[in-house]
């Protein structure tokens, strides 16, 4: 497994959380996501075999959020 952290711009509540971490563990391959909203950061765990970071930021971007990888 894998770790990587990402900077998310725009998140802001628990909704903004929920939907980034919802987005990013519906993808196969991703076994954890846990937002820092005063970071603006995403720690993602994740099989490189099975996702990749560019797979990851467009989970998140559909969103509505930015991110900088």
């Amino acid at each position: 497994m894998e770790k990587k952290t990402l900077d998310v711009q725009g998140m802001s509540c628990g909704h903004c959380k929920a939907a980034v971490e919802g987005a990013l563990k519906e993808l196969d391959g991703v076994s954890g996501a846990e937002v820092d909203l005063k970071a603006g950061k995403v720690d993602v765990t994740f099989d490189e075999a099975k996702v990749n970071v560019a797979a990851m930021k467009e989970a998140i971007e559909e969103q509505g959020y930015d991110v900088n990888a």
